[in-house]
């Protein structure tokens, strides 16, 4: 590669046309390490048996109100069957009450329901206003 200056040319070197791309380089494969590190560690994928609760049951009030899905995805306010739709006119017709503040739902679910179902009904008592939602569980030391 020569260079021919001139004296016509007043210093000024030609023009490169050519892109350095070797910065681009260095930059895209730092970034490239960085994701294949950190890209593991974000995902969640750890498996848990959780144990069984072995805290003192809460008092059970008066006259509670259950909230029960079945394995088939049926659902029942204490023992009448409705669909998730209606669930919260359901239970403010069980209670009495006209507004379901502080009012405590019990919800109990077949250890086999997906847990679709489950949020399905949270869902829809909080809808209706219910937001105490107690969940029911076997007492520590109960067999699985």
């Amino acid at each position: 590669m020569a260079f021919r200056f001139n004296a016509s040319d007043d210093g000024d070197l030609p023009v490169n046309h050519d892109i350095n791309v070797t910065p681009f380089i260095d930059v895209m494969l730092v970034l490239l390490i960085i994701f294949m590190v950190a890209a593991p560690l974000a995902t969640v994928d750890i498996k848990v048996d959780l144990p069984v609760a072995n805290a003192q049951p809460a008092p059970r009030p008066d006259k509670p109100v259950y909230l029960t899905i079945r394995e088939d995805g049926s659902t029942l306010v204490n023992e009448q069957v409705v669909p998730v739709a209606a669930i919260g006119a359901q239970v403010r017709q069980v209670t009495g009450l006209s507004s379901p503040d502080g009012q405590r739902v019990f919800l109990r679910a077949d250890r086999k329901v997906p847990y679709e179902k489950i949020i399905e009904a949270m869902n829809a008592l909080r809808a209706a206003g219910y937001l105490q939602i107690a969940l029911v569980g076997l007492e520590g030391g109960a067999a699985q």
